[in-house]
């Protein structure tokens, strides 16, 4: 299937601001599941681009604009030809358990082995745990566990964009029994990781189809989860949707949780309140892309939510909104 991807971000300013130095996880990874046809980035005001992978082996590109700006625009457009899912077997067998604990799976898989971020065991957690009986799925082999958490996890929550900032505890989707995209792999992650399973958070995009029953928003970034199994190696699951991912799937990053990988992270110096507005668009191939009819306002997310003063100067962290972004 070959898709095309367009992501519009937009920072508008009550004033002109000073400086702004951005970072950006944007371009869909090259993988045997898909192949990256082509990536562009504009930017105004215009700024000099600047690449480097991440610890992960993720794409970022970094850039400064130091003239004074009122506005600052990014556009990511993309074509990926992606590849349908290899089949799985029904089961593994039972000695599975027993691979997940070999030298090779504990040291190559530590980091997603480990609660981190968003990710961590809460007392939420644990009641939510007992209360669907979660560690009684390890008396099945590993693949059909986490199948049937990845069902659980669809049928327990309600899909609602806005119930959660993207610096929310996964206990508060835990309590009110719905969130987005990022609060369903984050409690998947968790799960995931206290039963031994390494699991990674995956940030990209979803090509959503509404008879495949996708609650996912069409025009928004997406995630999910991919686990480690010693016999299949990465595996992916949508929690959201409760389907593997295949091939309407476009990964772009993998990280520990989201903070990890968001679309965009920066600074920019001046006292002026921001307004940031998003537009993802994921359409099958065609000859002209559509207008940003798409496009909506979002909340920044300020860093510690606070604003830091040195020299005077107001230094603004800002990150993209996940429930307009991640969804």
């Amino acid at each position: 299937m070959l898709l095309e991807i367009r992501h519009v971000t937009e920072y508008h300013y009550a004033g002109p601001v000073r400086e702004s130095v951005m970072e950006l996880w944007m371009q869909p990874q090259k993988s045997g599941s898909q192949r990256l046809v082509s990536f562009e980035l504009d930017i105004d005001p215009p700024a000099r681009l600047f690449s480097y992978a991440d610890s992960f082996g993720n794409a970022v590109y970094h850039f400064d604009v130091p003239q004074p700006h009122q506005s600052l625009r990014i556009e990511a457009r993309s074509a990926v030809e992606t590849n349908p899912r290899v089949d799985l077997p029904e089961a593994l067998d039972m000695a599975e358990w027993q691979r997940l604990k070999s030298d090779f799976v504990l040291s190559d898989g530590f980091e997603f082995l480990q609660p981190w971020g968003y990710a961590v065991e809460t007392p939420a957690l644990h009641a939510f745990i007992e209360q669907k009986g979660l560690n009684d799925l390890r008396r099945l082999d590993p693949l059909t566990a986490v199948r049937r958490l990845n069902q659980i996890l669809c049928e327990s929550f309600d899909y609602v964009p806005g119930a959660t900032e993207a610096d929310s505890p996964i206990d508060l989707a835990l309590e009110s029994g719905s969130g987005v995209c990022q609060d369903f792999s984050h409690i998947m992650l968790a799960v995931c990781r206290s039963w031994g399973i390494p699991a990674r958070y995956v940030s990209g995009y979803l090509f959503t189809d509404s008879s495949e029953g996708d609650r996912s928003d069409p025009d928004a970034t997406h995630a999910w989860v991919e686990v480690f199994l010693p016999s299949l190696r990465w595996v992916g699951f949508d929690p959201t949707n409760n389907v593997l991912a295949g091939e309407r799937h476009v990964s772009v990053a993998i990280g520990r949780d989201y903070d990890d990988v968001p679309p965009s992270r920066g600074v920019y110096k001046g006292d002026e309140d921001s307004q940031l507005v998003v537009g993802v668009s994921v359409r099958r191939s065609r000859s002209t892309a559509a207008e940003p009819a798409f496009m909506r306002l979002a909340k920044p997310v300020f860093s510690n939510d606070v604003r830091r003063r040195r020299d005077q100067r107001a230094v603004h962290m800002y990150q993209e909104q996940i429930q307009q972004q991640q969804q």
